[in-house]
């Protein structure tokens, strides 16, 4: 008979046990007569991250933040001005892993795919099977006549996986005008949403965005604050539109960004989280939100674009680990023109790695019980709730947007932003250039219905776009 294995050495025997008062002790003799404080940093609007956190308490954790048991989805964007070279980026993209799209549309070729008609969507999506392979639109106001191509496209299948992302107020937030009133553009994207309803009973109909306040430089909370605010507008309307209120709470998509600091993202989708169900359980709908994250523009870099990889590896791990039920991480090139095919291969490779061999969505919530983590994700949806009250308060997301509201407070915390340290711009800069392909896609513009309503426009000031590295790229 075989001995039994020895029992492993005690080795943590071997160590005097550490308490936090003994950290702190050695802490206060390394700062000498500086105070604590100054190893403490903060967000850019003021929120606490301490230097050391002790293990949070996983039975008072916010239970309503953890994801739904929808499995993270692989999505890539498609903006090439040809709807030929579209649709065959799109077909690559489902063979090579991905398991939806989403497709920005531009008539004018500028800045998404140039599609003007029901013809021109059907060209891009030739070969896409919609029952199978969700499909997802970026059509600024053109959103209700892009909905329509899309679902003229789908051919009145039930089974249809289509995402109309309505969102006029992403677009005139983005742009600080309107082609009409803004409030006929809301009421114009419901009425169309609420006819589409009953015909495709998968679909979901808006997307309520804040990644337009982070990408202008915004913070965590004004991100949520806004996602929700426009989230209660677009169910409102979906409700005068004819849809019961669970319905219209369920067809709205929450759409927020992911960036490279993960433990910041990782907190932010869970405080999302904790936010909506607050808000859809006082309306009696269900609380699991459904998130869709896009990797952040404003972290790229022009200079050095190959460290792009990393940052949008990291952005990627934190919207997975955060519980993001969409992923669409953008490419390495984005700061400098179109992806080539293998910058779209990478793309889809890394958040491929993470989900099949890193398995990061295996766990529902990872991070639950960390410190840090519980602390912030605490932080940010306090914050963020104060400041969605406060936009309530004014009289919801237009007459913040109206007002100035959301672009002040997005102007403080850019001028909050300290110096930033960005490698291979402002730190190890590399000493020669490797230059980076970039896809050359000739603008062609084809003819599209107006989006223009009959009224007056209405106006605010713009959430111009922003990469934190350009002003150092330029100096450089």
């Amino acid at each position: 008979m075989a001995d039994a294995p020895a029992p492993a050495p005690a080795l943590a025997g071997d160590f005097a046990p550490a308490t936090t008062a003994d950290w702190r002790a050695l802490v206060d003799k390394t700062l000498g007569e500086s105070p604590y404080a100054t190893i403490e940093t903060a967000t850019v609007e003021g929120l606490r991250i301490a230097p050391l956190y002790a293990p949070a308490d996983q039975s008072s954790a916010p239970a309503r933040a953890v994801p739904g048991d929808r499995a993270g989805e692989v999505a890539t964007l498609t903006a090439h001005p040809d709807p030929d070279r579209a649709n065959a980026e799109i077909l690559t993209d489902l063979r090579g892993g991905a398991a939806s799209t989403i497709l920005r549309i531009d008539p004018t070729g500028q800045a998404g795919v140039a599609i003007g008609s029901a013809a021109d969507l059907a060209r891009a999506l030739d070969g896409v099977i919609l029952e199978f392979a969700p499909v997802a639109l970026d059509a600024g106001f053109l959103g209700p006549q892009a909905a329509d191509w899309l679902a003229a496209t789908a051919k009145a299948s039930p089974g249809a996986l289509l995402r109309f992302h309505l969102d006029p107020f992403g677009a005139w937030a983005t742009r600080g005008a309107s082609p009409g009133p803004i409030e006929a553009h809301l009421v114009a994207c419901a009425g169309a949403a609420a006819r589409l309803a009953d015909t495709y009973p998968r679909a979901q109909l808006f997307l309520a965005s804040g990644r337009v306040a982070h990408e202008a430089g915004g913070g965590e909370a004004l991100e949520i604050a806004f996602a929700t605010a426009a989230a209660i507008a677009y169910a409102k309307a979906l409700v005068s539109a004819g849809l019961p209120m669970k319905k219209a709470f369920a067809s709205v998509t929450l759409g927020l960004s992911a960036d490279a600091d993960y433990f910041l993202t990782i907190a932010k989708l869970r405080a999302a989280r904790a936010v909506w169900a607050r808000v859809a359980t006082a309306c009696g709908a269900d609380p699991v939100a459904r998130i869709e994250a896009r990797s952040s523009r404003r972290m790229l870099t022009a200079r050095d674009a190959w460290t792009n990889m990393i940052r949008l590896t990291a952005a990627a791990f934190g919207a997975a680990v955060g519980g993001a039920d969409t992923l669409v991480l953008g490419n390495f090139t984005d700061a400098l023109g179109l992806p080539t095919e293998f910058a779209r291969r990478q793309s889809r490779n890394a958040q491929l790695v993470l989900m099949e061999e890193a398995h990061i969505g295996r766990v529902a919530d990872p991070a639950a019980g960390s410190g840090y983590v519980e602390a912030m994700t605490d932080q940010i949806a306090r914050a963020a709730w104060a400041q969605f009250q406060t936009i309530e308060a004014a009289g919801g997301i237009i007459a913040a947007l109206t007002s100035g509201h959301v672009a002040r407070a997005v102007a403080t915390a850019n001028a909050a932003r300290p110096e930033p340290r960005i490698i291979g711009v402002t730190a190890f800069p590399p000493d020669k250039t490797q230059p980076v392909e970039v896809e050359i896609g000739a603008a062609k513009a084809v003819a599209a219905p107006s989006p223009r309503l009959p009224g007056p426009d209405s106006s605010c000031p713009p959430l111009a776009p922003m990469r934190i590295a350009e002003p150092f790229e330029v100096a450089a």
